[in-house]
Protein backbone atom coordinates (compact mmCIF):
# COMPACT_ATOMS: atom_id res chain seq x y z
CA UNK A 1 0.00 0.00 0.00
CA UNK A 2 0.84 3.23 -0.76
CA UNK A 3 0.70 4.66 3.33
CA UNK A 4 3.18 1.60 3.98
CA UNK A 5 5.62 2.89 2.10
CA UNK A 6 5.23 6.58 3.50
CA UNK A 7 5.48 4.84 6.55
CA UNK A 8 8.78 3.58 5.40
CA UNK A 9 10.79 6.80 5.60
CA UNK A 10 8.93 8.32 8.86
CA UNK A 11 11.19 9.35 11.72
CA UNK A 12 7.73 9.93 14.03
CA UNK A 13 8.65 9.46 17.58
CA UNK A 14 12.28 8.44 16.63
CA UNK A 15 15.68 9.65 19.30
CA UNK A 16 18.19 10.89 17.16
CA UNK A 17 21.78 12.83 18.64
CA UNK A 18 23.23 14.86 15.78
CA UNK A 19 27.08 15.68 16.53
CA UNK A 20 28.02 19.37 15.13
CA UNK A 21 24.54 19.98 14.96
CA UNK A 22 24.78 23.62 15.69
CA UNK A 23 25.51 24.56 11.82
CA UNK A 24 26.11 23.24 8.46
CA UNK A 25 25.12 19.57 7.70
CA UNK A 26 25.35 18.98 10.92
CA UNK A 27 22.13 21.56 11.79
CA UNK A 28 20.45 20.51 7.97
CA UNK A 29 20.68 16.69 9.07
CA UNK A 30 18.73 17.43 12.86
CA UNK A 31 16.39 19.74 10.51
CA UNK A 32 15.67 16.86 7.94
CA UNK A 33 15.02 14.25 11.05
CA UNK A 34 12.19 16.84 12.80
CA UNK A 35 10.73 17.04 9.53
CA UNK A 36 10.07 13.85 9.53
CA UNK A 37 8.72 13.81 13.02
CA UNK A 38 12.13 12.66 15.30
CA UNK A 39 13.10 13.90 18.91
CA UNK A 40 16.14 15.32 17.86
CA UNK A 41 19.41 16.13 20.60
CA UNK A 42 21.84 18.62 18.45
CA UNK A 43 25.74 18.39 20.11
CA UNK A 44 28.19 20.71 19.73
CA UNK A 45 31.51 22.14 21.00
CA UNK A 46 29.78 25.82 21.15
CA UNK A 47 27.61 26.28 24.21
CA UNK A 48 26.17 29.29 22.30
CA UNK A 49 25.95 27.81 19.41
CA UNK A 50 24.11 24.83 19.94
CA UNK A 51 21.64 26.20 22.45
CA UNK A 52 20.30 29.18 19.77
CA UNK A 53 20.17 26.25 17.21
CA UNK A 54 18.05 24.09 19.33
CA UNK A 55 16.20 26.69 20.72
CA UNK A 56 15.26 28.04 16.94
CA UNK A 57 14.05 24.77 16.04
CA UNK A 58 11.88 24.53 18.95
CA UNK A 59 10.63 27.83 17.85
CA UNK A 60 9.30 26.00 14.73
CA UNK A 61 7.54 23.44 16.86
CA UNK A 62 10.43 20.88 16.56
CA UNK A 63 11.23 18.76 20.03
CA UNK A 64 15.00 19.41 20.23
CA UNK A 65 17.53 19.47 23.12
CA UNK A 66 21.09 20.53 23.27
CA UNK A 67 24.14 19.42 24.75
CA UNK A 68 27.85 20.44 24.80
CA UNK A 69 30.48 17.73 23.63
CA UNK A 70 33.92 17.50 22.33
CA UNK A 71 33.80 14.61 20.49
CA UNK A 72 37.68 14.09 21.01
CA UNK A 73 37.26 13.56 24.59
CA UNK A 74 36.03 10.35 25.78
CA UNK A 75 34.46 11.85 29.12
CA UNK A 76 32.55 13.86 26.79
CA UNK A 77 31.08 12.01 24.95
CA UNK A 78 29.75 9.56 27.22
CA UNK A 79 28.18 12.48 29.03
CA UNK A 80 26.13 13.29 25.76
CA UNK A 81 25.09 10.06 25.20
CA UNK A 82 23.93 9.82 28.29
CA UNK A 83 22.07 13.48 28.53
CA UNK A 84 20.40 12.92 24.88
CA UNK A 85 19.09 9.75 25.87
CA UNK A 86 17.67 11.07 29.16
CA UNK A 87 16.37 13.98 27.68
CA UNK A 88 14.53 12.02 24.95
CA UNK A 89 13.60 8.78 26.98
CA UNK A 90 16.29 6.71 24.32
CA UNK A 91 18.22 6.99 21.14
CA UNK A 92 17.31 5.17 18.36
CA UNK A 93 19.86 7.06 15.81
CA UNK A 94 23.21 8.36 16.04
CA UNK A 95 24.53 10.79 13.71
CA UNK A 96 28.40 11.28 14.19
CA UNK A 97 28.91 14.44 11.85
CA UNK A 98 31.29 16.99 13.89
CA UNK A 99 34.06 16.98 12.13
CA UNK A 100 37.31 19.92 11.10
CA UNK A 101 39.52 20.69 8.71
CA UNK A 102 43.52 21.78 8.14
CA UNK A 103 45.10 21.59 5.05
CA UNK A 104 48.63 21.74 4.25
CA UNK A 105 50.85 19.66 1.69
CA UNK A 106 51.87 16.83 3.13
CA UNK A 107 55.38 18.15 3.40
CA UNK A 108 54.71 20.71 5.39
CA UNK A 109 51.95 19.46 7.35
CA UNK A 110 52.23 19.51 10.97
CA UNK A 111 51.36 16.98 13.73
CA UNK A 112 49.64 18.87 15.66
CA UNK A 113 47.77 19.64 12.10
CA UNK A 114 47.37 15.68 11.76
CA UNK A 115 46.36 14.69 15.04
CA UNK A 116 43.70 17.54 15.38
CA UNK A 117 41.88 16.26 12.65
CA UNK A 118 42.26 12.37 13.46
CA UNK A 119 41.23 13.23 17.02
CA UNK A 120 37.76 14.95 15.88
CA UNK A 121 37.02 13.20 12.43
CA UNK A 122 38.34 9.50 13.45
CA UNK A 123 38.48 8.96 17.10
CA UNK A 124 35.62 11.53 17.98
CA UNK A 125 33.34 9.19 15.12
CA UNK A 126 34.79 6.19 17.11
CA UNK A 127 34.09 7.73 20.57
CA UNK A 128 29.98 8.32 19.63
CA UNK A 129 29.49 4.86 17.94
CA UNK A 130 31.15 3.18 20.59
CA UNK A 131 28.41 4.90 23.09
CA UNK A 132 25.87 4.96 21.02
CA UNK A 133 26.56 1.63 20.47
CA UNK A 134 26.82 0.49 24.12
CA UNK A 135 23.44 2.23 24.55
CA UNK A 136 21.70 0.43 21.76
CA UNK A 137 23.21 -3.15 22.20
CA UNK A 138 20.80 -2.44 25.40
CA UNK A 139 18.11 -1.06 24.40
CA UNK A 140 16.75 -2.86 21.27
CA UNK A 141 18.84 -1.63 18.47
CA UNK A 142 19.48 1.67 16.32
CA UNK A 143 20.90 3.15 13.27
CA UNK A 144 24.59 4.89 13.15
CA UNK A 145 25.00 7.17 10.83
CA UNK A 146 28.43 8.23 10.36
CA UNK A 147 29.79 11.27 8.08
CA UNK A 148 32.82 10.05 5.53
CA UNK A 149 33.49 12.14 2.52
CA UNK A 150 34.58 11.30 -1.15
CA UNK A 151 38.02 12.81 -0.11
CA UNK A 152 37.88 9.27 1.82
CA UNK A 153 37.95 7.54 -1.46
CA UNK A 154 39.40 9.57 -4.22
CA UNK A 155 42.30 11.74 -4.18
CA UNK A 156 41.13 14.84 -6.06
CA UNK A 157 42.31 18.03 -3.92
CA UNK A 158 45.44 18.48 -1.99
CA UNK A 159 46.78 19.52 1.17
CA UNK A 160 44.19 16.85 2.94
CA UNK A 161 46.22 14.00 3.74
CA UNK A 162 45.39 14.08 7.44
CA UNK A 163 41.53 14.44 6.26
CA UNK A 164 41.48 11.41 3.86
CA UNK A 165 43.23 9.52 6.18
CA UNK A 166 40.18 10.20 8.82
CA UNK A 167 37.21 9.91 6.42
CA UNK A 168 39.01 7.05 4.97
CA UNK A 169 39.13 5.52 8.67
CA UNK A 170 35.24 5.73 9.19
CA UNK A 171 34.45 4.47 6.00
CA UNK A 172 36.34 1.13 6.69
CA UNK A 173 35.17 1.15 10.40
CA UNK A 174 31.79 1.42 9.61
CA UNK A 175 32.47 -2.04 7.79
CA UNK A 176 33.91 -3.45 10.71
CA UNK A 177 31.29 -2.08 12.90
CA UNK A 178 28.29 -2.86 10.70
CA UNK A 179 29.35 -6.63 10.71
CA UNK A 180 29.69 -6.83 14.77
CA UNK A 181 26.27 -5.46 15.59
CA UNK A 182 24.57 -6.79 11.94
CA UNK A 183 23.18 -9.65 14.41
CA UNK A 184 22.23 -7.65 17.27
CA UNK A 185 19.91 -4.61 15.92
CA UNK A 186 22.19 -1.80 15.00
CA UNK A 187 23.09 -0.80 11.48
CA UNK A 188 26.02 1.05 10.89
CA UNK A 189 26.24 3.29 7.56
CA UNK A 190 27.85 6.16 6.56
CA UNK A 191 27.20 9.11 4.18
CA UNK A 192 30.08 10.56 1.80
CA UNK A 193 29.29 14.01 0.22
CA UNK A 194 31.26 16.13 -2.21
CA UNK A 195 31.73 19.67 -1.68
CA UNK A 196 28.37 20.69 -0.32
CA UNK A 197 27.13 24.86 -0.28
CA UNK A 198 26.94 25.46 3.47
CA UNK A 199 27.30 28.55 4.95
CA UNK A 200 31.22 27.98 5.35
CA UNK A 201 32.06 26.70 1.55
CA UNK A 202 29.44 29.47 0.30
CA UNK A 203 32.04 32.19 2.23
CA UNK A 204 34.93 30.33 1.23
CA UNK A 205 33.76 30.69 -2.55
CA UNK A 206 32.61 34.34 -2.19
CA UNK A 207 36.23 35.14 -0.88
CA UNK A 208 37.97 33.06 -3.43
CA UNK A 209 35.34 32.82 -6.58
CA UNK A 210 38.35 30.29 -8.52
CA UNK A 211 37.32 28.27 -5.92
CA UNK A 212 34.13 27.73 -7.07
CA UNK A 213 35.02 26.97 -10.50
CA UNK A 214 37.29 24.54 -9.40
CA UNK A 215 34.55 22.53 -7.84
CA UNK A 216 32.26 22.67 -10.33
CA UNK A 217 34.65 21.37 -13.01
CA UNK A 218 35.19 18.67 -11.00
CA UNK A 219 32.03 17.76 -10.19
CA UNK A 220 30.32 15.71 -12.99
CA UNK A 221 27.00 17.35 -12.15
CA UNK A 222 28.48 20.52 -12.54
CA UNK A 223 27.38 22.02 -9.36
CA UNK A 224 27.71 21.48 -5.51
CA UNK A 225 25.49 19.49 -3.33
CA UNK A 226 22.96 20.74 -1.94
CA UNK A 227 22.56 20.37 2.16
CA UNK A 228 19.65 19.22 2.28
CA UNK A 229 20.36 16.40 -0.38
CA UNK A 230 22.94 15.50 2.29
CA UNK A 231 20.41 15.41 4.93
CA UNK A 232 18.05 13.46 2.63
CA UNK A 233 20.49 10.58 2.92
CA UNK A 234 20.87 10.59 6.47
CA UNK A 235 16.77 10.53 6.59
CA UNK A 236 16.78 7.22 4.41
CA UNK A 237 19.39 5.48 6.52
CA UNK A 238 18.23 6.49 9.48
CA UNK A 239 14.46 4.91 8.94
CA UNK A 240 13.12 2.11 8.08
CA UNK A 241 13.21 2.56 4.55
CA UNK A 242 16.66 1.24 5.08
CA UNK A 243 16.44 -1.62 7.19
CA UNK A 244 18.33 -3.83 4.89
CA UNK A 245 21.36 -1.34 4.47
CA UNK A 246 24.53 -1.70 6.51
CA UNK A 247 28.42 -1.31 6.73
CA UNK A 248 27.54 0.90 3.30
CA UNK A 249 29.17 4.01 2.20
CA UNK A 250 26.67 6.37 -0.03
CA UNK A 251 28.78 8.43 -1.86
CA UNK A 252 26.27 12.06 -2.11
CA UNK A 253 28.63 13.45 -4.25
CA UNK A 254 27.01 14.56 -8.13
CA UNK A 255 29.29 11.83 -9.54
CA UNK A 256 32.62 12.88 -8.18
CA UNK A 257 33.07 9.08 -7.24
CA UNK A 258 32.86 7.52 -10.30
CA UNK A 259 34.91 10.02 -12.36
CA UNK A 260 38.05 9.07 -10.72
Amino acid sequence: MIRDYEDLFSLKDKRALVTGGAQGLGLSIAEAFCAAGAVVTLADINAESVEAAAAELRREGARAYAVVCDVSSEEQVAAAVASAAEQMGGLDIMVANAGVSTRAPAEEMTLDQWNRVIDIDLKGVFLCDREAGRYMLSHGGGSIINMSSIIGIVGNTTGNSNYAAAKGGVSSMTKVMAVEWAQRGIRVNAIAPAQTATKLIEGLMRDNPATRTYFEQHIPMGRLGKPCEIASAAVFLAADASSFVTGQTIAVDGGVTIAF
